[in-house]
């Protein structure tokens, strides 16, 4: 279980981001943090990760404060993080990148195993580089991939629509609800994109660096479908709800 309790963090200029921000996702959770842009979802998930450190506060994971663990530390602990954009790596091969998050050689079935779980053929993979030429929902499925390696006890990914077609997108969804099955831990996703939201356990909304909303899927959803189609003031972009 991961827990955050009065959560301070200032930007270097001085400017509160987040505003003593409480939250807590229990185990075998996909929990979907949303709000306007610039309210902080972004930078609350990186200081969860380790990439940020509070000014104030309190990270627990599993009952541990992690709150001065950098950001190693807490991968050894099972907390990963899915970037926006997805590091590429030049010389390096899928087949390679998937052995270093599995921490060992792997055979070929095995990748296949992984790579199909997130909509990939290993054959037409694993000895292509992760670099430019693979699309960006191509790397974003092989992070996803590298994820699943690491069998971690938390898992946060960052507006994983972005920059991708909505042909791949629907492709992650699928993935995403896969892992939802199967999961041996807890997600966080931050989005704006109604079809992540539908997914989830439970939905967080963060505005103005403070947390404003959190509870059950079921009932969150609909009060942000209903402030969307009047001020639009929770849900950040409509755009993102097309799906």
């Amino acid at each position: 279980m991961l827990e955050l309790k009065d959560i301070v963090w200032r930007a270097p200029d001085g400017e509160a981001i987040l505003k003593g921000v409480s939250l807590t996702v229990p185990d075998d959770t996909l929990m979907a943090i949303t709000g306007p842009n610039g309210g902080g979802k972004t930078t609350l998930a990186r200081v969860i990760a380790g990439l940020e450190k509070p000014e104030s506060g309190a990270i627990l994971l599993d009952g541990e404060d992690i709150t001065n663990l950098n950001v190693t530390e807490r991968a050894r602990r099972g907390v990963s993080y899915a970037f926006q954009q997805p590091v590429r790596f030049k010389g390096l091969l899928v087949r390679q990148l998937l052995e270093l998050a599995a921490g060992g050689e792997m055979g070929e079935r095995r990748m296949c195993e992984v790579l199909s779980r997130v909509g990939l053929c290993a054959r037409e993979y694993i000895d292509r580089e992760v670099n430019a030429t693979l699309s960006g929902g191509e790397i974003k499925r092989i992070e996803i991939a590298t994820v699943l390696l690491r069998h971690t006890r938390l898992t946060i990914f960052d507006e994983p629509e972005a920059g991708i077609d909505l042909w791949s997108f629907g492709n992650l969804i699928d993935v995403f609800k896969d892992l939802r099955e199967h999961m041996h831990g807890s997600m966080l996703i931050i989005s704006h994109q109604e079809r992540i939201l539908q997914i989830a356990d439970r939905i967080a909304v963060i505005a103005g660096g403070v947390l404003t909303r959190e509870g059950a899927a079921g009932e969150v959803f609909p009060e942000l479908m209903s402030d969307a189609g009047g001020n639009r003031a929770c849900c950040g972009r409509r755009e993102g709800f097309a799906g």
